[in-house]
């Protein structure tokens, strides 16, 4: 295998196959402009990834540790049981509120979506037959609500005036794992491609057969399959811009490169404004840039492990909430464990599974930095702060 992959690379160690990135997937077979944008991407590649399939997760909240399960009905039951008939109730005017506005949200391709006003060009110009369709189809007042696809998540929520701790909770973890913000910093439009994709008959998660790494494998054959090149280790030192427009890269060894028709980047915002020449970037564009606040990091662990003893019904996925009233970003808070062996066994040796647990995007920054990561302090700390995951590990018995 390739060793690329960046966020969602693979890595082997002693016949064990560790995910590195996120493992929660759903829609691979998806077909069509509302498919997922890389079930789009692989359609047009000629790629498929054999996935294995499933509908549920465990969680471990302040409540109660139960298994959750996606579809129209399911987390009705679970809300009954630990929560409220009062939060059964918000839950149901929350999807008969939203739901409806799914035919718009599936009217705009997720790819066409974007926070600023070039959303115009990329979904309102572009798509405005299918929205001008779906308004139709959703009648006066459906049409109307849907104008809140481009606002937060969170100002739906609060124009149904639910106040249900539980809903309003579970709503902000939703929305802090499909994109790692709660439901104030996301686009109600991705939210409710999510609830359409999550809570409707027939639903199922989806995970890659012989792991997260499968996927880069896809998308190399394909992008090789087209005359496609990947160089690795081929540090990008500039864009270089000529006329006012993109024409190529020069590399850290003096190599240039030029673009057939454009550079893509996939670097961070910041990075990229720092690879372009200054004269060439708008000023209001750089400070924008430059006051767009960071998510934190992320701590991880990785462990191989013996699958004697362990329950036949352990699951891919377990959530852990330690305190609701923190919040779901808050630091150590909320961890995110992954045991994909029991959904393809060959990622570990027989008998074995591999783990991957994480804190999502909540590791600060400020305690690492000026760190010699060869010391004896940063080995010191780095230990302390995987202990969370140790240690709901133990509490847990995972």
């Amino acid at each position: 295998m390739i060793n690329l992959g960046v966020l969602q690379h693979a890595f082997e160690v002693k016949d064990y196959k560790f995910d590195s990135g996120p493992s929660l997937f759903s829609g691979f077979e998806s077909r069509g402009p509302q498919a997922n944008p890389l079930a789009q991407v692989l359609d047009a590649l000629g790629e498929t990834i054999p996935c294995a399939k499933y509908d549920s997760w465990m969680v471990y909240l302040p409540e109660a540790d139960f298994l959750s399960r996606i579809g129209p009905t399911e987390f009705l039951k679970d809300l009954e049981k630990y929560a409220s008939a009062n939060a059964v109730q918000e839950w149901k005017k929350l999807l008969d509120a939203i739901l409806p506005l799914s035919t718009a949200a599936m009217a705009l391709p997720p790819l066409s979506i974007r926070g600023d006003l070039g959303v115009i060009s990329t979904a309102g110009a572009r798509y405005a037959p299918s929205l001008l369709k779906s308004f139709a189809a959703m009648g006066p007042q459906g049409a109307l609500g849907a104008t809140k696809l481009l606002r937060p998540f969170s100002e739906i929520v609060d124009s149904l005036g639910l106040k249900d701790p539980f809903v309003r909770n579970w709503v902000d973890l939703l929305a802090f794992l499909l994109a790692g913000v709660k439901s104030n910093g996301i686009l109600s439009a991705e939210m409710i491609y999510m609830f359409a994709e999550w809570y409707k008959p027939g639903c199922v998660l989806e995970y890659p057969l012989h792991g997260s790494g499968a996927i880069v494998e896809a998308l190399v054959r394909g992008i090789q399959k087209f005359g496609g090149r990947i160089s690795l280790r081929s540090h990008v030192e500039k864009i270089v811009v000529e006329n006012g427009r993109a024409v190529g890269v020069r590399l850290r060894s003096g190599q240039f490169i030029r673009a057939k028709k454009a550079v893509v980047s996939n670097a961070s915002m910041w990075d990229t404004v720092n690879l372009l020449p200054e004269e060439s970037v708008p000023k209001t564009f750089q400070e924008r840039v430059n006051s767009t606040p960071q998510c934190e990091s992320f701590m991880h662990l990785h462990l191989g492990f013996d699958a004697e003893g362990l329950r036949e019904d352990l699951g891919i996925h377990h959530i852990v909430v330690n305190d609701w009233t923190r919040g779901v970003d808050a630091d150590q808070n909320v961890v995110l464990i992954s045991v994909p062996s029991v959904l393809s066994p060959d990622l570990a040796p027989p008998g074995k599974h591999v783990l991957h647990a994480y804190t999502p995007g909540t590791e600060p920054f400020e305690i690492w930095e000026g760190l010699d990561r060869r010391s004896d302090e940063y080995k010191k700390l780095k230990a302390e702060r995987a202990e969370v995951n140790l240690l709901i590990l133990a509490v847990h018995h995972l």
